[in-house]
């Protein structure tokens, strides 16, 4: 049996939190199924003033929008346990953040960038937990550090994500296929670096793995390293409830391991990405057409980018690849059908009940 995850007053009967997938992979439909079979569902905020432009073409204006009709139609399918992710390198991360904390959402995740004034958006009644998003036991520590001493608040979890992840990674491209940076050297690195914490403070820092866990199997050997729960993103792609349209999930079913490969990111970081047509042409120096009415991302340089980022990612979500291209985790070539969220859950406890 798989241990619970306890983030702050939040029981989670099965250690698993859904990982954000934006532009539209993780929705309310996903993050529901999800909470309902005793996990941590979870909404990706990014780009979802283009999912919501029928309500407003004000990019900023339609994703507050979008936030709150999410949460709101999560919270219809569900009693479980509901988070957001949030990137700080979005250009609206501060509008993400506060509606989530005014919407009641149980957690937030914040990764892609040091989310070093998180906690400065709480209010006195503020119920919404947060939780930073690290590569490294230096993140984690400086993390702490800074919301102790700024805003005398500790982070409710750590997730720790190795570069095995889909979608960006925090890692230099050199970074990524060393084993000095695998997610099992960062795993014990980070939880050594938390439990000073947790022994000064007197508080539960629960550390959470992620980036390459597709299996029962994988669940139980990264929680043996000291890991309270896990982040799994990929596996759920290819699930009933997944919000992505059956062409982006097919993507999946028909990708073999070789066509899954490190890109370079128009928001200047590393990413890892099924390839396809669209990406040779990138490789092959082939401008797509770019405007950038939306300014998604802070660190986006538009005028040297090959391609918009936004616009890639809402095309592949609909499944339109000859526009864009799909993040995924390095094991998504072993996803072989579309199966319900309920089977998934079902699958990895038969698989962790069977691991070594």
């Amino acid at each position: 049996m798989m241990k619970p995850l306890q983030i702050g007053n939040l029981a989670i009967a099965i250690p698993v939190v859904q990982g954000g997938m934006g532009v539209g992979i993780s929705l309310s439909g996903l993050a529901a199924a999800v909470a309902n079979e005793g996990g941590v569902g979870v909404i990706s905020s990014a780009g979802l003033g283009l999912l919501y432009r029928e309500f407003t073409t004000d990019y900023l204006e339609a994703s507050i929008h979008g936030l709150k009709e999410e949460l709101r139609k999560a919270r219809e399918k569900t009693k479980g346990v509901i988070g957001v992710n949030v990137m700080v390198a979005m250009s609206n991360f501060a509008d993400m953040v506060k509606t989530s904390i005014s919407e009641k959402a149980d957690i937030i995740f914040s990764g892609a960038g040091l989310p070093l004034d998180l906690p400065g958006f709480l209010k006195s009644d503020s119920t919404t937990k947060l939780v930073p998003i690290v590569s490294s036991g230096r993140a984690a520590k400086l993390i702490c550090e800074k919301w102790k001493k700024i805003y005398n608040y500790l982070p409710d979890a750590i997730v720790v994500e190795g570069p095995k992840a889909g979608g960006h990674l925090g890692f230099k491209a050199d970074q990524i296929d060393n084993e000095n940076f695998t997610l099992e050297r960062l795993i014990p690195e980070v939880v050594a670096e938390v439990r000073r914490f947790e022994l000064e403070y007197n508080q539960t820092i629960p550390v959470i793995a992620a980036g390459g866990i597709y299996t029962g199997q994988d669940i139980k050997d990264i929680m043996n390293l000291g890991a309270s729960g896990v982040q799994m993103a990929t596996r759920f792609v290819t699930t009933d409830e997944c919000d992505a349209s059956d062409a982006f999930k097919q993507s999946y079913i028909d990708a073999k391991q070789e066509d899954i490969e490190i890109i370079k990111s128009p928001v200047g970081m590393p990413g890892r990405a099924i390839g396809n047509g669209f990406l040779d042409k990138v490789k092959l120096g082939i401008k797509q057409p770019i405007k950038c009415p939306f300014k998604c991302i802070k660190t986006c340089e538009i005028s040297s980018s090959p391609y918009c980022i936004i616009t890639a990612l809402i095309s592949a979500f609909k499944g339109n690849f000859e526009h864009g291209y799909a993040f995924a985790g390095t094991n998504a070539y072993l996803a072989t059908k579309i199966i319900s969220v309920k089977e998934t859950f079902k699958t990895l406890k038969k698989e962790y009940s069977l691991s070594k």
